[in-house]
Protein backbone atom coordinates (compact mmCIF):
# COMPACT_ATOMS: atom_id res chain seq x y z
CA UNK A 1 0.00 0.00 0.00
CA UNK A 2 1.20 3.22 -1.34
CA UNK A 3 0.41 6.71 -2.16
CA UNK A 4 -0.66 7.17 -5.75
CA UNK A 5 0.23 10.13 -8.07
CA UNK A 6 -1.34 9.93 -11.18
CA UNK A 7 -0.34 12.58 -14.38
CA UNK A 8 -1.42 12.78 -17.83
CA UNK A 9 2.08 12.07 -18.66
CA UNK A 10 5.38 13.48 -17.17
CA UNK A 11 4.50 16.71 -15.38
CA UNK A 12 3.66 14.76 -12.31
CA UNK A 13 6.96 13.98 -12.00
CA UNK A 14 7.58 17.74 -10.58
CA UNK A 15 4.94 16.95 -7.84
CA UNK A 16 6.23 13.46 -7.32
CA UNK A 17 10.16 15.19 -6.76
CA UNK A 18 8.43 17.39 -3.92
CA UNK A 19 6.55 14.99 -2.17
CA UNK A 20 9.71 12.56 -1.91
CA UNK A 21 11.94 14.96 -0.54
CA UNK A 22 8.99 16.24 2.27
CA UNK A 23 7.80 12.90 2.76
CA UNK A 24 10.82 10.42 2.32
CA UNK A 25 9.57 7.60 4.76
CA UNK A 26 6.34 7.66 2.65
CA UNK A 27 6.08 5.30 -0.60
CA UNK A 28 4.61 6.52 -3.64
CA UNK A 29 3.14 4.74 -7.31
CA UNK A 30 3.50 7.44 -10.24
CA UNK A 31 1.02 6.32 -13.05
CA UNK A 32 1.75 8.88 -16.07
CA UNK A 33 -1.13 8.07 -19.32
CA UNK A 34 1.59 9.01 -21.61
CA UNK A 35 -0.09 6.65 -24.41
CA UNK A 36 -3.38 9.23 -23.70
CA UNK A 37 -1.31 12.44 -23.59
CA UNK A 38 -2.00 15.16 -23.58
CA UNK A 39 -5.26 15.89 -22.06
CA UNK A 40 -5.21 19.49 -22.31
CA UNK A 41 -6.73 19.17 -25.93
CA UNK A 42 -9.79 16.71 -24.65
CA UNK A 43 -12.86 16.92 -24.12
CA UNK A 44 -14.28 16.54 -20.26
CA UNK A 45 -15.81 13.30 -20.62
CA UNK A 46 -12.86 11.49 -22.01
CA UNK A 47 -10.57 13.66 -19.50
CA UNK A 48 -13.61 12.05 -17.06
CA UNK A 49 -13.27 8.53 -18.13
CA UNK A 50 -9.21 8.53 -18.54
CA UNK A 51 -8.80 9.53 -15.01
CA UNK A 52 -10.88 7.27 -13.53
CA UNK A 53 -9.60 4.89 -15.31
CA UNK A 54 -5.99 5.43 -13.78
CA UNK A 55 -6.97 6.16 -10.54
CA UNK A 56 -9.10 2.20 -10.75
CA UNK A 57 -5.03 1.06 -11.55
CA UNK A 58 -3.70 2.81 -8.68
CA UNK A 59 -6.66 1.07 -6.57
CA UNK A 60 -5.06 -1.89 -7.44
CA UNK A 61 -1.68 -0.96 -6.21
CA UNK A 62 -3.15 -0.60 -3.10
CA UNK A 63 -3.73 3.25 -3.40
CA UNK A 64 -6.48 4.05 -1.26
CA UNK A 65 -5.33 7.81 -1.84
CA UNK A 66 -4.41 9.41 -5.05
CA UNK A 67 -2.79 12.76 -5.83
CA UNK A 68 -4.11 14.10 -8.99
CA UNK A 69 -1.32 16.02 -10.15
CA UNK A 70 -2.80 16.89 -13.69
CA UNK A 71 -4.84 20.28 -13.32
CA UNK A 72 -6.13 19.05 -16.65
CA UNK A 73 -7.77 16.49 -14.89
CA UNK A 74 -8.19 18.37 -11.50
CA UNK A 75 -10.00 20.49 -13.08
CA UNK A 76 -12.44 18.97 -15.43
CA UNK A 77 -12.90 15.80 -13.67
CA UNK A 78 -12.22 15.78 -9.52
CA UNK A 79 -15.46 17.68 -8.61
CA UNK A 80 -17.61 14.72 -10.26
CA UNK A 81 -15.32 11.98 -9.06
CA UNK A 82 -15.98 13.38 -5.44
CA UNK A 83 -19.35 13.44 -5.51
CA UNK A 84 -20.65 10.98 -7.65
CA UNK A 85 -17.89 8.24 -8.03
CA UNK A 86 -15.66 8.04 -5.09
CA UNK A 87 -16.35 4.64 -2.46
CA UNK A 88 -16.20 6.21 0.89
CA UNK A 89 -12.88 4.24 1.91
CA UNK A 90 -11.00 5.93 -1.09
CA UNK A 91 -9.51 9.69 -1.35
CA UNK A 92 -8.73 11.63 -4.42
CA UNK A 93 -7.20 15.25 -3.95
CA UNK A 94 -6.50 17.38 -6.63
CA UNK A 95 -3.39 20.24 -7.23
CA UNK A 96 -5.80 23.36 -7.59
CA UNK A 97 -6.72 24.07 -3.42
CA UNK A 98 -3.29 24.50 -2.13
CA UNK A 99 -2.34 26.81 -4.86
CA UNK A 100 -4.95 28.74 -4.56
CA UNK A 101 -4.69 28.93 -0.24
CA UNK A 102 -1.15 30.00 -0.85
CA UNK A 103 -2.08 32.57 -3.32
CA UNK A 104 -4.77 33.91 -1.11
CA UNK A 105 -2.76 33.33 2.30
CA UNK A 106 -5.02 30.87 4.24
CA UNK A 107 -3.87 28.43 6.43
CA UNK A 108 -4.31 24.70 5.03
CA UNK A 109 -8.11 23.84 5.43
CA UNK A 110 -9.10 27.21 6.13
CA UNK A 111 -12.73 26.78 5.54
CA UNK A 112 -13.77 30.37 6.78
CA UNK A 113 -15.77 32.83 4.62
CA UNK A 114 -14.16 34.17 1.49
CA UNK A 115 -12.32 37.73 2.00
CA UNK A 116 -10.32 40.76 0.40
CA UNK A 117 -6.60 39.78 -0.28
CA UNK A 118 -3.77 41.82 -1.70
CA UNK A 119 -3.83 40.18 -4.53
CA UNK A 120 -6.01 41.96 -7.46
CA UNK A 121 -4.94 40.69 -10.68
CA UNK A 122 -3.71 37.08 -11.52
CA UNK A 123 -2.30 35.40 -14.21
CA UNK A 124 -3.11 32.11 -14.91
CA UNK A 125 -1.12 29.66 -17.43
CA UNK A 126 -2.82 26.43 -18.08
CA UNK A 127 -3.63 23.78 -20.98
CA UNK A 128 -6.65 24.59 -22.51
CA UNK A 129 -9.37 22.36 -20.85
CA UNK A 130 -8.49 23.82 -17.56
CA UNK A 131 -9.08 27.22 -18.97
CA UNK A 132 -12.37 26.04 -20.24
CA UNK A 133 -13.82 24.31 -16.89
CA UNK A 134 -13.26 27.58 -15.25
CA UNK A 135 -12.38 24.96 -12.02
CA UNK A 136 -9.62 27.56 -10.91
CA UNK A 137 -12.10 30.57 -10.84
CA UNK A 138 -14.56 28.74 -8.63
CA UNK A 139 -12.54 27.63 -6.49
CA UNK A 140 -10.61 30.89 -6.19
CA UNK A 141 -14.32 32.27 -5.30
CA UNK A 142 -14.18 30.04 -2.40
CA UNK A 143 -11.32 32.02 -0.47
CA UNK A 144 -10.95 35.40 -2.27
CA UNK A 145 -13.21 38.31 -3.56
CA UNK A 146 -12.37 41.23 -5.80
CA UNK A 147 -9.84 39.28 -7.63
CA UNK A 148 -9.40 39.44 -11.39
CA UNK A 149 -8.35 36.10 -13.13
CA UNK A 150 -7.11 36.70 -16.94
CA UNK A 151 -6.25 33.13 -18.22
CA UNK A 152 -4.11 32.50 -21.42
CA UNK A 153 -5.00 28.82 -22.59
CA UNK A 154 -1.09 27.48 -23.72
CA UNK A 155 -1.64 25.24 -26.07
CA UNK A 156 1.37 23.10 -27.47
CA UNK A 157 3.59 23.56 -24.28
CA UNK A 158 2.65 20.33 -22.72
CA UNK A 159 3.84 18.69 -26.26
CA UNK A 160 6.77 20.30 -26.37
CA UNK A 161 7.66 19.60 -22.95
CA UNK A 162 6.96 15.59 -23.50
CA UNK A 163 9.08 15.45 -26.83
CA UNK A 164 12.05 17.44 -24.91
CA UNK A 165 11.85 20.32 -27.00
CA UNK A 166 12.62 23.17 -24.68
CA UNK A 167 13.48 25.43 -27.81
CA UNK A 168 9.67 25.20 -28.95
CA UNK A 169 8.93 25.38 -25.59
CA UNK A 170 10.07 28.26 -24.71
CA UNK A 171 9.08 29.76 -27.53
CA UNK A 172 5.42 28.99 -27.40
CA UNK A 173 5.48 30.29 -23.37
CA UNK A 174 6.93 33.51 -24.88
CA UNK A 175 4.08 34.22 -27.12
CA UNK A 176 1.56 32.98 -24.36
CA UNK A 177 2.84 35.28 -22.23
CA UNK A 178 2.37 38.38 -24.43
CA UNK A 179 -0.92 37.49 -25.51
CA UNK A 180 -1.82 37.52 -22.21
CA UNK A 181 0.11 40.79 -21.27
CA UNK A 182 -2.08 42.43 -23.94
CA UNK A 183 -5.21 41.62 -22.24
CA UNK A 184 -3.49 42.18 -18.62
CA UNK A 185 -0.44 44.39 -18.66
CA UNK A 186 0.30 44.71 -15.00
CA UNK A 187 -0.74 40.73 -13.31
CA UNK A 188 0.02 40.96 -9.68
CA UNK A 189 0.91 37.04 -9.61
CA UNK A 190 1.04 34.19 -12.23
CA UNK A 191 -0.17 31.04 -11.51
CA UNK A 192 1.58 28.31 -13.33
CA UNK A 193 -1.51 25.31 -13.73
CA UNK A 194 0.29 22.74 -14.89
CA UNK A 195 2.34 20.78 -13.30
CA UNK A 196 4.67 20.05 -16.37
CA UNK A 197 5.15 24.52 -16.48
CA UNK A 198 7.66 24.49 -13.48
CA UNK A 199 10.38 22.91 -16.15
CA UNK A 200 9.96 26.27 -17.97
CA UNK A 201 9.44 28.50 -14.88
CA UNK A 202 12.34 30.60 -15.83
CA UNK A 203 11.01 31.47 -19.12
CA UNK A 204 7.67 32.46 -17.48
CA UNK A 205 9.59 34.43 -15.19
CA UNK A 206 11.26 36.31 -18.01
CA UNK A 207 8.30 37.06 -19.78
CA UNK A 208 6.48 38.60 -16.95
CA UNK A 209 8.84 40.58 -15.65
CA UNK A 210 10.79 40.07 -11.90
CA UNK A 211 8.05 42.02 -10.28
CA UNK A 212 5.43 39.54 -10.67
CA UNK A 213 5.01 36.67 -8.07
CA UNK A 214 5.30 33.24 -10.45
CA UNK A 215 3.46 30.33 -8.30
CA UNK A 216 3.86 26.77 -9.40
CA UNK A 217 2.82 23.76 -7.41
CA UNK A 218 5.17 21.39 -6.46
CA UNK A 219 6.20 22.26 -2.84
CA UNK A 220 3.18 23.72 -2.04
CA UNK A 221 1.21 20.30 -3.08
CA UNK A 222 3.82 18.64 -0.97
CA UNK A 223 3.21 20.63 2.27
CA UNK A 224 -0.77 19.97 1.90
CA UNK A 225 0.16 16.25 1.63
CA UNK A 226 2.38 16.33 4.67
CA UNK A 227 -0.24 18.10 6.83
CA UNK A 228 -3.17 15.44 5.01
CA UNK A 229 -1.11 12.44 6.22
CA UNK A 230 0.11 13.95 9.60
CA UNK A 231 -4.39 13.91 10.09
CA UNK A 232 -5.29 11.09 8.36
CA UNK A 233 -2.15 9.02 8.76
CA UNK A 234 -3.60 5.64 7.83
CA UNK A 235 -3.70 6.41 4.13
CA UNK A 236 0.23 6.40 4.30
CA UNK A 237 -0.07 3.12 3.70
CA UNK A 238 2.42 -0.29 4.94
CA UNK A 239 4.63 0.20 1.25
CA UNK A 240 8.32 0.03 1.09
CA UNK A 241 8.56 1.07 -2.46
CA UNK A 242 7.96 3.48 -4.84
CA UNK A 243 7.54 2.62 -8.27
CA UNK A 244 6.70 4.47 -12.28
CA UNK A 245 4.02 2.79 -14.11
CA UNK A 246 3.09 4.14 -17.61
CA UNK A 247 0.67 3.77 -20.31
CA UNK A 248 3.09 4.50 -22.84
CA UNK A 249 6.47 2.80 -23.73
CA UNK A 250 8.29 2.34 -20.41
CA UNK A 251 12.18 2.65 -21.87
CA UNK A 252 10.90 6.00 -24.59
CA UNK A 253 9.26 7.34 -21.14
CA UNK A 254 11.44 6.93 -18.33
CA UNK A 255 14.38 8.15 -20.76
CA UNK A 256 12.46 11.42 -20.64
CA UNK A 257 11.81 10.88 -17.03
CA UNK A 258 15.68 11.37 -16.61
CA UNK A 259 15.55 14.89 -17.64
CA UNK A 260 12.59 15.60 -15.01
CA UNK A 261 14.27 14.11 -12.08
CA UNK A 262 18.08 13.90 -13.06
CA UNK A 263 18.44 10.75 -11.96
CA UNK A 264 17.65 7.52 -13.24
CA UNK A 265 14.22 5.94 -13.26
CA UNK A 266 12.69 2.87 -14.00
CA UNK A 267 9.04 2.66 -15.77
CA UNK A 268 6.85 -0.50 -15.94
CA UNK A 269 4.20 -1.35 -17.87
CA UNK A 270 0.97 -0.27 -16.44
Amino acid sequence: MAVGIFDSGLGGLTVLDAVSRRLPEVPFVYLGDNANAPYGVRDAEDIYNLTTRAVERLWEEGCDLVILACNTASAAALKRMQETWLPKDKRVLGVFVPLIEALTERQWGDNSPPREVEVKHVALFATPATVASRAFQRELAFRAIGVDVEAQPCGGVVDAIEEGDDILAEALVKSHVEALRRRMPRPDAAILGCTHYPIMQQAFQEGLGPDVKVYSQANLVAESLADYLERRPEFIGAGTQTKFLTTGDPGHVANHATRFLRRKVVFEQA
